[in-house]
């Protein structure tokens, strides 16, 4: 016992001489001053390795990472201004994923704030995120985060501000491209998406709840996913699906590996409650650079299609077709003018490989041909009866033809904020006009802001000058000094209808 006292004796005075030496080191000239430590370097910050290329393991190092891309990534507020419909007893209502923010879907878009309703009764607000892509001021977002917005304006992660001009959008993928007027901006680079590996460290920079410049750290969980959040009719989804936190605001914004590229353009979330759980979504980044490209050459997307309606296979449908295969894209009916009609396909064959890639599922054979563009020649393998078969197919447009079609005067459209297409023949003589141009679209730009136009507007003059195609308008554009004035008319609203803008 009196050893045991003995030795409990010693370990408390060396716990208090050493408290004291401890509590000492802290003292200075006999004042309670307290001394930090600074360390040169935070080894805590190295815990986590992966393998590179030549397989050996690194540390991974969020902080390089942040700071190649954080400068390339911004804020995007748009503006909804409540107009008087031709009626005058109607509001223009906000988009439909506005509307559809907190339902029970567990898929869902994510936008920021809206705007307080009492600061002004007239307008409503959402934000979002946008990725630079082009040093001279090309920003590539979603679609849905500046669709039908009356005006747009990014800030920087300098906090410099410019109001954005739409280049161009495609409802299909849910992106669209802005520019600003500015030069030499930092651009973010595009990764090869095919190369992404599941398990791979990704990052995601955007602006949740509007906390600017946030980064939040995850890894690809899952390639090639459809999750039916797009509604347009011709919707191509296959994202990315990654445990990076994305909140609303993030939508836009950039998802990112460790070298700084990017690996898609974050877009939904799964959540019952609207809120990060766990699940975040993106559009790879190869099917952003086919839309961009498109956009800047022709004006609007040109997308191959084969003209089939499909599904993937499983255990199920392979049991109740007798298929000889329990992977692959079942071809379920073909469509009229349909290019793999006429390349010999039929309903009921799986479709196995596209060029040698394999076709796993609906959502990898869509993104394979989405970035196809008509005209394009893919070899095509396909299961019929246990029997493997070769089709080479040239992909059709939606119309059934090979050729691309190019809008003309992208540029100034763009400044107007406005999609046009000539009148048809048989429209045009039961209206009782010579010809004309729908406007089919409008986004932020001059029309918006500055006039009470509405979708479906028929141009049949612009200056004096009679309208009968885009060409003619554009043209007529061009040749303008100060101020244009446009007349035209309705389909199903009676009388002729005048809008006064200026191009500057």
């Amino acid at each position: 016992m009196k050893k045991q006292l003995v030795l409990s004796g010693l370990v408390a005075l060396v716990i208090s001489i050493g408290s004291f030496l401890v509590m000492y080191g802290f003292m200075i000239d006999g004042k309670n001053s307290v001394t930090i430590e600074h360390l040169d370097g935070t080894p805590s910050s190295k815990v986590l390795f992966h393998q590179n290329e030549n397989g050996e393991f690194e540390p991974v190092d969020f902080t390089k990472t942040v700071d190649k891309v954080v400068n390339s990534v911004v804020f995007i507020k748009s503006t909804y201004i409540n107009k008087y419909q031709m009626d005058g007893n109607q509001y223009r209502q906000l988009p439909d994923p506005f509307k559809d923010f907190f339902n029970d879907d567990p898929f869902q878009f994510f936008f920021g704030p809206k705007g307080d309703q009492k600061q002004n009764e007239k307008m409503q607000f959402a934000t979002g995120s946008g990725a630079i892509i082009n040093s001279q001021g090309y920003i590539i977002t979603n679609n849905h985060v500046i669709a039908d917005a009356d005006d747009i304006e990014v800030t920087l992660y300098d906090n410099r501000n410019y109001k954005a001009k739409v280049i161009g959008t495609d409802p299909s993928t849910d992106l669209a491209l802005l520019q600003i007027k500015e030069k030499d901006l930092p651009a973010i680079a595009l990764v090869n998406s095919d190369d992404v590996k599941v398990g791979e460290w990704v990052m995601a920079v955007g602006n949740p709840f509007s906390l600017n410049s946030t980064v939040t750290a995850g890894i690809v969980s899952a390639k090639a996913r459809n999750i039916n959040i797009l509604k347009d009719q011709y919707a191509i989804e296959s994202f990315i699906q990654t445990d990076a936190a994305i909140n609303p605001g993030n939508s836009g914004g950039a998802l990112v590996n460790l070298d700084g590229a990017l690996v898609g353009i974050n877009t939904a979330i799964a959540s019952p409650t609207g809120t990060y759980s766990g699940y975040g979504f993106a559009i790879p980044s190869n099917m952003v650079n086919k839309v961009v490209e498109d956009l800047l050459k022709y004006g609007e997307v040109q997308r191959g299609v084969l003209g089939i309606t499909i599904r993937s296979v499983d255990g199920n449908l392979a049991k109740d077709k007798d298929l000889d295969v329990t992977e692959g894209v079942y071809v379920d009916s073909l469509l009229k003018n349909s290019a793999a009609a006429s390349a010999g396909i039929k309903p009921g064959d799986v479709i196995l490989k596209i060029d040698n890639e394999k076709t796993t599922s609906s959502p990898v054979l869509q993104e394979i041909i989405a970035n196809h563009h008509p005209g394009d020649k893919v070899v095509v393998v396909a299961d019929r009866k246990g029997k493997q078969i070769e089709f080479k197919i040239t992909l059709n447009n939606r119309a059934g033809e090979t050729d691309l079609v190019k809008t003309e005067g992208n540029e100034i459209l763009g400044t107007l904020g406005c999609e046009l297409k000539d009148l048809d023949v048989k429209t045009a003589k039961k209206l009782g006009i010579e010809g004309g141009v729908k406007v089919t679209k409008l986004t932020a730009g001059v029309l918006k802001r500055n006039t009470q136009i509405h979708e479906g507007f028929i141009i049949t003059h612009a200056n004096n000058q009679l309208v009968k195609t885009v060409s003619d308008f554009v043209k007529i554009l061009e040749k303008a000094q100060g101020g244009i004035m446009i007349a035209g008319i309705y389909e199903d609203i009676p009388g002729k209808y005048y809008y006064a803008f200026g191009l500057n």
